[in-house]
């Protein structure tokens, strides 16, 4: 987990250097609490990714902490500002009950945002607990992602449903719920093809295998995670809008973190849409997608240690 903490923390440079540096300097250059500081501070945050809801609630728990401990000094509530972006973002652990179930999770998003690499990951996640992981390719139209989700699987050590290129994904869907039944498995993740989030016809093929699953196998724990590229900024947050119209999200999975300016992107999506952000990825290795920790995350992007902060 140390690692992958250094490496979160390198991968959020950019977005330090385009959120951070901007409050920092806001911190330093007012004298007195006031309305001009805390708008300041909201225009860096809105610029930042961080949107416009997220800071409005950020900050609104901010100014209450300020009044409650009779804040005076700026620089005295960099703290409090730290504490309630991570509050903004805190996860329930319930969040978490599909590991621990008998679940399907359908994993879905547009093309080249890391989806079929996330599917392998989580698949690693799972095998690692001790869960029994079956994995469904249901993205039988672009002919390399069966190949590389046959690497992943084999590099997680799992099991791998496939259907023929241009199948039915419906049919792989169904295959592979048939497939978990009959084998007692634990989770089955289902890779769908890349949707473009405007192709009417991809969207009702989502439907039809969410159709499928709750006919087949009632009962289970189902999961829908969308797979965002940390990198797209606000564009990411319009994928989840449309997708979530068609289907019910339960978590988001935020890829390519290392290397962004946007990171900030990460507080608003789980304010705009109040949906989770799970798991969060930053390379290409088997361990470099994790759980989605705030307090991690935010200690990685204000470059503190928890400690640090306690001692301030």
């Amino acid at each position: 987990m140390a690692g992958f903490f250094s490496k979160l923390k390198e991968g959020l440079n950019k977005t330090r250097s385009n959120i951070v540096h901007g409050i920092d300097s806001v911190f330093s250059g007012f004298s007195s609490i006031d309305e001009d500081f805390y708008e300041e501070l909201e225009e860096i945050m809105i610029m930042g990714d961080i949107g416009v809801n997220a800071t409005g609630e950020i900050l609104e728990r901010l100014r209450k902490q300020v009044k409650e401990n009779h804040i005076k000094e700026p620089a005295q509530c960099k703290a409090f500002l730290i504490e309630s972006i991570k509050e903004q973002m805190r996860v329930e652990e319930t969040a978490y009950d599909f590991e621990h179930e008998q679940s399907v999770v359908l994993v879905i998003g547009v093309n080249g945002v890391g989806k079929t690499t996330s599917v392998g990951k989580l698949a690693g996640i799972l095998k690692e607990q001790g869960r029994k992981v079956l994995i469904a390719a249901a993205d039988t139209y672009r002919a390399a992602a069966c190949e590389q989700l046959s690497e992943w699987a084999n590099r997680a050590g799992v099991d791998l449903i496939t259907g023929t290129q241009g199948a039915d994904p419906s049919s792989v869907v169904f295959d592979a719920v048939s497939a978990a039944k009959a084998r007692h498995v634990d989770v089955l993740i289902c890779d769908t093809a890349g949707r473009l989030h405007n192709k009417k016809n991809l969207m009702e093929e989502l439907k039809k295998m969410n159709r499928i699953i709750d006919r087949e196998f009632p009962g289970v724990h189902r999961e829908n995670l969308i797979v965002l590229d940390g990198t797209t900024g606000q564009n990411a947050l319009n994928q989840a809008r449309e997708f979530g119209e068609t289907a019910e999200l339960t978590g988001i999975i935020l890829t390519k973190m290392d290397g962004t300016s946007k990171g900030g992107i990460a507080v608003a999506i789980q304010s705009e849409l109040n949906i989770p952000v799970k798991y969060i990825g930053v390379g290409e290795k088997l361990d470099d997608l994790q759980k989605f920790d705030s307090e991690q995350f935010v200690n990685a992007l204000f470059d503190v240690d928890a400690q640090a902060l306690q001692e301030d």
